[in-house]
């Protein structure tokens, strides 16, 4: 029977890329044996006869009209099923690149042919040779403060059933690696492939009933309580061995890195989510994190088995043991006769007791993470004291590192909300109907009383005012029973002038969120997000410094300001190339302010998973930014498929971690810019942002342009989808600016368009081109590491963009089709040609043959998605949008292509 990977060896794998193909021959046969065990062989022809087509479309250029026709009409739960195979490979060439991932790891390890690049020793001896010496890299470990932050924008919400048996999968693919197991091994191992991925089948990709913030929860604690739970000793253990590399001698045992995350938090927008939610969020991280340790003292339990007759312990161990017994003579009782000669082991049973009890909020639960940092740390000792060093000290050092950086809370809580929700309350407050119209000045006079609490509110009984009333009094009871490390700041929306800062803190004290000291304990973070609101954010944070009550709240908390830059709205607003660039010339901006008024910003970066959206290269990314932006913090969300693909797989994890951090590292200490061209640069690329959100806006601000896109993408499947537990819109949608960025960008990217991520930037460069020539935009490109990070973007998206495509969606849209569309292709043309001229190039992805060999392998598979998704749409909206078996297709058909591109928003 033929496979559906006979053609790859038309395909032009890299030399080192062997192991992988044989992987992606493997899996696709695994593939096809179920499509005709599950679905019979004709459907399998089918599905042949249609790759078929779609692979001489792609190799012969022809036209797409004979592959549509193949596909037009199809009874609905037809597509519905050639969706789910499609979308079936995509799954397994994403998973066998994953693998391969590791593969190419452990080749550099084995190789010992020197650092994988970008990985930590790579940082490490890239710094030292730069001059950096240990004792300068030491300050700045001292301060070093990493936070991944987890949102609650799930659009690849899959089950966690089958997040299992995608890591059964990996299990056996990695099992693999060694070549020299017995034949029977492999086969056993190929059994369990073929029964998970049959499961898999078998299993609804997605629930049809939108998820809770319960299942966001859980969501997000798969890859919380499993992956990164396991890798984080590891990330220490090789931070030890590059520093050793490197610098010859211990490194500094600091914590460097901690998570975060918005589910149960992030109330913008979300009417599901308030006081209720951020309890339940803390309740459950606290159970959950808990657990792991109680496990991991088990496993400790059985291990350190030494015995008072074989081995000393410490006085200061003893002495706790001792205390712990007669606080928990129950307990103590509770152990066997034969265990009670194992003093290491009696005092790990009674953590586990004292942890149980924290978990219920009890009697003798610990007090703070602390004390039970100080016990570990008392083992830790006296093993190494008493020639246990490789006795246990390892294991007990691993859980040590595990409960510095996860806590009692797992991740810190951040909360959000909008700050006109805030506003509408104090006009009830205030009994002002017109607050919302007065002007910044103001109304931050009028709230300064309340703020600094020598005011007081009249009591008010209206709900939306009780909501907020409740989630700061949620707080302040979360500080009492959690700790201050459980909750993360408090982000405004929307936020434009010091007057909605100050509306934060009256509203906290309202809700009785306040200290012994009658502070507000609090971190309140700005969110800009639109390009005039990162235009004004120096000004806004000028003045909000300059604000007396805001100062002396704000050197209470250590004359740190936290300010979160938007990268989603900035583009759904102004387009790639200018989003990126107020962004960057932002930065600079409050560094400057910051410095004046005496404070640190730390910036907190809102990327999302898209490259219109913040996505790409976190590498490049830190690299390319401002000089002083990052000194030793980074804070940026994650969220979407980006979670999965970084976080999925332990090895993985462990890379993207490492990567996090080298790259932090570096960016911190690189030496401050001293090309003096730079400034020339600034001025062209001043200019060029211009030029190209005044193109952006042309087109999204036309008339008709909202009807036009409602027409020509699946945005009305998206908004059906059960994605997420927060709305689509803001408000009602009266412009592009009611869409929240990440069903705008779905639905662009869905139709193959994906114009949110580099309209307007061909614009830009051909008018850059006209005023300043070639030769100067081409050494821009080269040597500016901002512009060429924009290019490399920029350039991933035209690759995965196909225009043919997205021809046939736009013609959905009538008559509107032609003004529009003419637009786009000239725009996309553009810009292919001008970043082919920038890097001299004659081909997109010339210089990143691996990454144009993933977008090979898919097309054969996206595109007859695509076409199918142009007739379903067609026919669905035909009959009213009807929740019926055509849009179980088309939301099969959106799940494949999402799947395929490995993008959605």
């Amino acid at each position: 029977m033929k496979t559906p990977m006979d053609e790859l060896r038309q395909v032009e794998f890299l030399p080192s890329d062997g192991p992988l193909r044989d992987n992606v021959r493997r899996l696709g046969a695994l593939v096809g044996d179920l499509l005709v065990e599950q679905q019979g062989d004709a459907f399998f022809e089918q599905v042949e006869v249609v790759r078929r087509a779609a692979i001489r479309r792609r190799e012969s250029g022809c036209a797409l009209d004979s592959l549509a026709g193949q596909l037009a009409g199809l009874d609905a739960r037809l597509a519905h099923t050639l969706s789910r195979a499609f979308s079936t490979y995509f799954q397994v060439v994403n998973l066998a690149e994953r693998v391969h991932r590791i593969r190419r790891h452990r080749d550099y390890q084995v190789a010992q042919a020197g650092p994988q690049p970008d990985g930590l020793e790579d940082a490490l001896l890239a710094l030292r040779d730069a001059g950096i010496d240990a004792l300068q890299l030491r300050q700045l470990f001292d301060k070093l403060d990493i936070e991944p932050v987890f949102t609650a924008h799930p659009t690849e919400a899959v089950r966690r059933s089958l997040l299992e048996k995608e890591q059964e999968m990996t299990r056996c693919l990695i099992a693999d690696f060694d070549a020299s197991r017995p034949p029977t091994e492999r086969e056993a191992e190929l059994s369990r492939l073929h029964m998970a991925l049959t499961a898999g089948w078998q299993t609804s990709e997605a629930s049809a009933v939108h998820p809770t913030v319960q299942d966001e929860l859980e969501h997000v604690g798969f890859y919380l309580t499993g992956p990164l739970y396991r890798v984080v000793p590891v990330l220490y253990e090789s931070l030890s061995r590059a520093w050793s590399q490197a610098y010859g001698e211990p490194v500094p045992q600091v914590r460097i890195l901690r998570f975060a995350s918005w589910v149960g938090g992030d109330m913008d927008g979300n009417p599901s989510v308030g006081a209720d939610t951020i309890r339940t969020a803390l309740t459950a991280q606290r159970a959950q994190v808990l657990q792991r340790y109680v496990g991991d003292l088990g496993k400790l339990a059985r291990l350190l088995s030494q015995t008072q007759a074989r081995v000393e312990i410490s006085a200061p161990l003893r002495e706790r043991l001792d205390a712990y017994s007669r606080a928990l003579p129950a307990a103590a009782a509770a152990i066997r006769p034969r265990h009670r000669d194992m003093p290491y082991r009696c005092l790990v049973t009674l953590m586990q007791v004292k942890l149980n009890a924290t978990r219920l909020d009890a009697e003798h639960a610990y007090g703070s993470v602390a004390e039970m940092e100080a016990d570990l740390n008392l083992i830790i000792g006296s093993l190494k004291q008493h020639k246990g060093a490789h006795a246990g000290a390892f294991a007990v050092q691993r859980l040590l590192w595990r409960v510095r950086t996860f806590g009692f809370h797992l991740a810190r809580l951040d909360v959000r909300q909008d700050a006109r929700v805030h506003d509408d309350a104090l006009a009830t407050l205030l009994e002002d109907a017109q607050w919302t119209q007065r002007d910044a000045a103001q109304r931050a006079e009028r709230l300064r009383g309340y703020a600094a609490g020598t005011q007081n509110f009249v009591r008010s009984n209206d709900a939306a005012v009780q909501a907020l009333r409740d989630v700061f009094a949620e707080l302040a009871d979360a500080r009492v029973r959690y700790g201050s490390d459980a909750t993360g700041p408090y982000i405004i929306s929307m936020a434009r002038c010091a007057a909605d800062v100050l509306a934060v803190l009256a509203l906290a004290r309202l809700g009785g969120l306040v200290d012994e000291h009658g502070r507000v304990p609090l971190d309140v973070a700005p969110l800009f997000e639109t390009v005039d609101d990162l235009e004004h954010a120096a000004g806004s944070l000028a003045s909000l410094l300059a604000d007396p009550v805001y100062g002396e709240h704000l050197c209470a908390r250590g004359n740190r300001q936290m300010v979160m830059l938007g990268y989603s709205d900035s583009s759904k607003d102004g387009g790639i190339l200018a989003s990126r660039w107020v962004l960057q010339c932002g930065q600079a901006q409050l560094l400057e302010v910051a410095k004046a008024n005496g404070v640190t910003v730390t910036f907190f970066h809102g990327r999302g998973g898209s490259i219109s959206r913040g996505g790409g290269s976190l590498v490049r990314a830190l690299m390319a930014s401002p000089a002083g932006s990052v000194a030793g913090t980074l804070r940026l969300t994650e969220q979407g498929e980006v979670i999965h693909r970084k976080y999925g797989i332990r090895a993985l994890a462990l890379r993207s971690l490492e990567q996090m951090v080298g790259a932090t590292v570096r960016a911190s200490l690189r030496p401050a810019q001293s090309d003096p061209r730079v400034s020339r640069w600034h001025g062209i690329m001043q200019e060029m942002a211009r030029d190209s959100r005044q193109a952006y806006r042309e087109l999204v601000g036309g008339e008709n342009f909202v009807a036009y896109f409602r027409a020509a993408t699946p945005i009305d499947v998206i908004e059906r989808m059960a994605l997420g537990s927060r709305p689509a819109r803001r408000r009602q949608m009266r412009g592009v600016q009611d869409l929240r960025a990440i069903p705008w960008v779905f639905a662009w990217t869905q139709c193959r368009c994906i114009l949110t991520g580099w309209y307007g930037l061909g614009s830009a460069i051909e008018r850059g081109i006209e005023r300043y020539g070639e030769a100067q935009l081409a050494e821009m490109a080269r040597n500016w590491p901002f512009f060429r990070a924009l290019l490399d973007d920029v350039e991933m998206v035209l690759a995965k963009t196909d225009m043919d495509i997205a021809e046939r969606f736009s013609r959905l849209a009538g008559e509107l089709h032609a003004p529009f569309f003419d637009l786009i292709r000239a725009e996309f043309r553009r810009s292919v040609d001008g970043i082919l001229r920038l890097k001299g190039r004659d081909k997109l992805l010339a210089d990143d043959a691996r990454l144009a060999l993933s977008i090979r392998l898919r097309n054969p598979y996206v595109d007859p998605m695509s076409l199918m998704q142009v007739d379903l749409l067609q026919r669905w909206r035909a009959g009213d949008r009807e929740d019926d078996a055509l849009l179980r297709a088309l939301v099969a058909t959106v799940n494949g292509v999402a799947r395929g591109l490995q993008n959605t928003g």
